[in-house]
């Protein structure tokens, strides 16, 4: 296999992955087994190619967001709320999830290499999807569908963020949806909007941090640039449908299948490559 197919083919399962709920880093570490390690830059950039399918996607309502700085009274809301007010916990999520980052970047803590707690990440991210839910549920049947986002929604989002990206194999979105599900914003829509309006922040941030900090560097210089554009767009174009498709799907269906899914492949995963720890 070239170099360059390979490539390609991390992009599209990063952006297959990326959105839905089971863990494009997981994925990733572990197609990088068979189709070749590659540099942080770029598995950070072919994030965040799949960002920017959600930037085009929620185009409409960044630049509401944004106008509402422009215009000092509007009577246009953001699920219930005046949309400067859903722009600042916006940016209280991401403040807390760029804060809580640099602290776990500073530890030093770096990605596992191998499959085995990858696989245990699945399975038991599985499991707490399903309990999750079950709990979401009865909290929105006790307190009624509520589409606000809360200040205490918004932090807490922020740090599951940063969870998700220290135990691979979490999904941020899987984290980052449910957390505001469990935390009162009861309707999915809301949830899945915020948790994925919060991430386009937080990976574009997340790119440049790693530009900066490679910069003028040998691995920068021999970084391979085309195979980087090439997956950059794969992945930008898969998470495009990927995204486009979770929305319609969660209107109609739970979380369940994805469950299913994260049990089949980390049980899978701990039968094919036993004694990796």
């Amino acid at each position: 296999m070239t170099d360059l197919l390979a490539a390609l083919l991390l992009g599209i399962i990063e952006g297959i992955t990326e959105f839905l709920p089971i863990s494009s880093t997981g994925h990733l570490l572990i197609a990088e087994r068979w189709l070749g390690h590659r540099s942080d830059l770029f598995n950070i950039s072919i994030q965040a190619g799949a960002i920017l399918a959600v930037v085009l996607i929620y185009r409409h309502r960044l630049w509401q967001l944004l106008h509402a700085f422009l215009r000092p009274i509007t009577t246009e809301q953001v699920f219930g709320q005046q949309p400067r007010d859903y722009a600042y916990k916006l940016m209280a999520a991401f403040g807390t999830t760029a804060v809580l980052g640099v602290v776990v970047k500073k530890m030093g803590f770096e990605l596992p290499d191998t499959v085995a707690p990858i696989a245990w990440a699945l399975v038991l991210g599985g499991f707490w999807m399903i309990a999750a839910e079950h709990f979401a549920a009865k909290h929105a049947a006790a307190i009624g569908e509520r589409s606000t986002v809360t200040w205490t929604v918004a932090i807490l989002v922020g740090v599951a963020q940063v969870a998700a990206g220290v135990f691979p194999g979490t999904s941020r979105s899987a984290a980052t949806i449910f957390v505001a599900l469990l935390a009162g914003t009861t309707c999915r829509a809301a949830a899945t909007e915020f948790a994925f309006l919060v991430g386009i922040p937080t990976m574009f941030a997340a790119t440049a941090y790693e530009v900066w900090d490679i910069a003028g560097t040998p691995e920068a210089a021999h970084e391979d640039w085309t195979q980087l554009a090439v997956a950059f767009v794969a992945s930008a174009v898969t998470a495009f449908v990927a995204v486009k498709w979770l929305l319609h799907y969660i209107q109609r269906h739970r979380f369940t299948v994805f469950a299913i899914y994260r049990f089949v492949l980390g049980g899978a995963l701990l039968l094919l490559v036993p004694g990796e720890g």
